[in-house]
């Protein structure tokens, strides 16, 4: 084995580990990256995630270091086991993510390091004596989530020490905001209401008085030091249309709506997700314009993994 050092994560680790970071973000995002406060920021708490980020107790960041470099890292939760945790992360350990360098001509076994960084995150685990065991791969960047398709290396690190993909994949779909159409009202006397909503801001089609859909978009994918050149990016927080009022144009029209104003703000791309299998609402969103950025494994349940590597944690 090379020489491969697992410790804690240390300050002085930061603008290695933010460069690890932003080239796993790069692969998935085009010219999104985050700042060193972003990723610091994300290490202690996670705000935006407020439905599960309170049933976070502990929180543990591990690094390999090989030959001086940082070559891998991992952020690790530990949930409680209390019931006002939710039944699906109650008692977990969860992987929330973990990055790795390449092997390269220069350096020919950094995914050496990874590997034992993945056993010395199951150690991790089994010291805090977890019910289940979870990988994912949110990193603190719009549309990065899951293992997305661009990180074949994350993936191949989790199944071999023993995780395997249980749940769902995603589509993420993006479209630049000037090629929305801006479609005519499919229906006469068809208007727009503006006002604050769950997931961003709301655009509610208005008939005679009734709603007949929504859409929401978020603008405050960059808000803050959370993210820095993620540049003019938003996303659909939700889009619905009244079931009688579907496949009559008014989902592109409220989204034609929203571009308007997003435009407005300076807002030049937009988000969407589709679950793999939802064949008609991807087949909406292509027919609007959005194409596919990319698709990302959800759900990665592991076992007691393998037992070796070297940790000073």
């Amino acid at each position: 084995m090379s020489d491969i050092v697992i410790r804690l994560f240390a300050r002085a680790d930061r603008e290695q580990v933010t460069s690890l970071v932003n080239a796993h973000i790069a692969a998935v995002m085009p010219g999104v990256s985050v700042s060193v406060q972003t990723v610091l920021s994300q290490l202690e708490a996670e705000p935006g995630e407020y439905l599960v980020d309170r049933w976070v107790r502990d929180r543990v960041t591990l690094v390999a270091e090989q030959r001086g470099r940082v070559v891998a890292v991992a952020h690790l939760l530990r949930y409680s086991a209390g019931e006002q945790t939710g039944e699906c992360l109650r008692g977990a350990g969860e992987i929330r993510w973990l990055v790795c360098w390449l092997d390269a001509p220069g350096w020919p076994d950094a995914i050496e390091a990874g590997d034992t960084l993945a056993v010395a995150c199951h150690a991790q685990f089994q010291r805090w004596g977890v019910t289940r065991r979870l990988a994912d791969g949110a990193l603190p960047a719009p549309g990065v989530y899951g293992v997305p398709e661009q990180w074949p290396h994350i993936r191949a690190i989790y199944e071999r020490i023993g995780f395997r993909h249980s749940g769902r994949t995603e589509i993420v779909f993006v479209v630049l905001v000037s090629g929305l159409e801006r479609p005519a009202d499919p229906v006469a006397g068809l208007t727009a209401r503006r006002t604050m909503g769950i997931n961003g801001t709301r655009f509610t089609a208005v008939l005679d008085g009734a709603d007949v859909g929504y859409v929401e978009v978020d603008t405050n994918l960059d808000a803050g030091p959370r993210v820095s050149r993620v540049g003019t990016w938003a996303d659909v927080g939700n889009l619905w249309v009244e079931p009688a009022w579907r496949r009559r144009g008014v989902g592109r029209w409220l989204l034609g709506v929203a571009a308007g104003w997003l435009e407005l703000g300076g807002v030049t791309r937009l988000l969407d997700y589709a679950d793999e299998d939802e064949d008609d609402y991807a087949g909406f969103l292509t027919a609007c314009g959005f194409t596919e950025l990319t698709r990302t494994a959800r759900g990665f349940v592991g076992g007691d993994g393998p037992r070796k590597g070297r940790t000073e944690a």
